[in-house]
């Protein structure tokens, strides 16, 4: 076919066939040779080049290029080619992916994820065989615009890397040597952070004023360091240094208020909350083992396990043949390899300590097939710690992520504790005499014990003083709308004084958590 057309082709506009037949006869014989042979190789060579960039049949623009690895029988030159425009690709400006069109991709999962309705999450789920869809493939993964839309240019890092260096060199200077948790709560008009009742994420157990707290001046506190001031949480700021990373909290329902509190304040600085949610559709935030929050335009998530001892929860069988409960100190919780991928870590551990079965430590905390007859709780939490501390070591990389433990958070129960009468509905402001705080737990001592004979760094958020002043911050009675027949004839024995309304206190420590990403934002990978 090529023989044909070049038989029929006009060469430079003008001559056929016949007449180059009788230009070749006009000549002499030996100079004919040579213009034949000249006249050949150009061709050849004009042919080759010709046929080696052309582009794509399939491709929708003349000058596009395949970006698939060349298999091991295509030629040297276009391996160098397709190596030349990779290269390119890396460094041009992104193309803003469309929101639709995410397919899963066959990698390591974290947790599977139901193919929810992008466009409209609130929809519920087709069926139960639709594809899965992992937290590593939401983050990680970027649908190609469609070739019948003009795609939008973007340049995502310049102005995410911009924005966040700004934010870096305003604050780093007066926050490198501050003591964030030596301060006092002070009044400010322009907090809470965001209205209470206009995030639809908290769970009711932390919807204070949806359940009817009358008062509100308990969320226009904010903690002021006394050696410096906190930077207000920007959400915007703090997506773009989560970009295409997982933040991961690790721990008791105490880590589940500030993980709500955390994705609230995100959620509502995003353009399209349409584009923020749950990677399985769930809207109700209690008895699940795992959460995670997708914010698509910025390709992160921010997830929530549970793991309130954060060593594994067990049984045995005992001679008799009955199933017991135990507390495996020497394993870590099994929600380990579902977060230990995640660039930014935030464990905590405490409350669950407190109970009557780990206060007593009788037949309960085991190591390999040993059950304790008898274990002093601080021993037990040193010897959980101590396995946690050596997971921590085996699993994170200190030089591509971040881990934080935060410290216990006070409790404020009056005339008795959570399971006998103990109350907290009177507390209308904090505590402003320092005399009426709490020692420090022995158990946070445990801890920072175990974080100094650590070789990865550990950022330990030590909130435990600025909450022990914050008796005011419980949901207290104002815990659940509507009460069952058994509450309702003594109100005042269900109250909660652990957790934390939100908007409140566990926004204070998402600040400090923003600032302290402001000041190691540079050791993530």
């Amino acid at each position: 076919m090529a023989s044909n057309a070049v038989k029929y082709m006009p060469i430079h506009g003008g001559t056929t066939p016949a007449e180059t037949r009788s230009f070749f006869s006009a000549v002499k014989p030996i100079k004919t040779s040579t213009f034949v042979y000249a006249f050949v190789i150009t061709f050849v060579s004009f042919t080759l080049f010709l046929a080696f960039f052309s582009p794509s049949p399939n491709s929708s623009s003349p000058w596009s290029f395949s970006t698939t690895t060349p298999s091991s029988d295509n030629n040297t030159s276009g391996s160098h080619f397709s190596s030349i425009f990779s290269y390119i690709g890396k460094n041009s400006t992104l193309q803003a992916p469309a929101p639709e069109n995410l397919t899963p991709v066959d990698k390591a999962t974290t947790f599977e994820s139901p193919n929810v309705n992008r466009t409209n999450p609130s929809q519920p789920l087709v069926s139960d065989k639709s594809p899965t869809l992992t937290s590593d493939d939401v983050r990680n993964q970027t649908a190609a615009p469609s070739r019948s839309e003009a795609p939008v240019s973007v340049d995502v890092t310049a102005s995410s890397s911009s924005s966040v260096k700004q934010e870096v060199e305003k604050w780093s200077e007066s926050l490198k040597n501050c003591e964030f948790f030596d301060g006092e709560w002070i009044k400010d008009d322009t907090y809470p952070l965001y209205e209470p009742g206009s995030c639809k994420i908290v769970d009711e157990q932390f919807n204070c004023i949806s359940n009817g707290r009358p008062d509100k001046d308990f969320q226009k506190l904010k903690w002021k360091p006394k050696t410096c001031t906190l930077p207000r949480l920007n959400g915007g700021i703090m997506l773009e240094m989560l970009r295409g990373r997982r933040l991961a909290f690790v721990g008791d329902s105490l880590n589940r208020n500030m993980w709500e509190s955390l994705v609230c304040m995100l959620k509502g600085s995003v353009k399209d909350e349409s584009k923020v949610y749950e990677a399985r559709g769930r809207y109700h935030f209690r008895g699940e083992a795992e959460y995670s929050f997708v914010f698509q335009d910025y390709n992160c998530t921010v997830e929530f396990f549970v793991s309130p001892f954060l060593v594994q929860e067990s049984e045995i069988v005992d001679k008799k043949g009955t199933k017991k409960e135990t507390l495996r100190l020497d394993l870590i919780g099994k929600s380990s390899e579902q977060y230990k991928g995640a660039d930014i870590i935030v464990f905590n551990t405490g409350h669950w300590w407190t109970h009557e079965k780990t206060s007593k430590g009788e037949d309960y905390y085991q190591e390999g097939s040993n059950v304790y007859h008898e274990l002093a709780v601080l021993e037990a939490f040193r010897k959980a710690l101590t396995t946690w501390g050596r997971w921590v070591e085996k699993n994170v990389n200190p030089e591509k992520s971040l881990v934080f433990f935060r410290g216990y958070s006070a409790t404020h129960f009056s005339g008795g504790q959570w399971n006998s009468g103990g109350a907290c509905d009177s507390e209308t402001e904090p505590i402003k005499n320092e005399t009426y705080l709490t020692p420090y737990p022995s158990k946070m001592k445990v801890l920072e014990s175990v974080l100094k004979g650590m070789r990865t760094p550990v950022t330990y958020l030590n909130i435990t003083r600025l909450t022990d002043y914050r008796k005011d911050g419980h949901p207290s009675v104002y815990r659940k709308q509507i009460l069952s027949d058994e509450e309702k004839k003594t109100p005042l024995l269900y109250q909660d004084c652990s957790h934390w309304c939100l908007p409140g206190v566990p926004d204070s420590w998402n600040e400090i958590l923003y600032a302290e990403l402001l000041l190691k934002l540079n050791q993530l990978g």
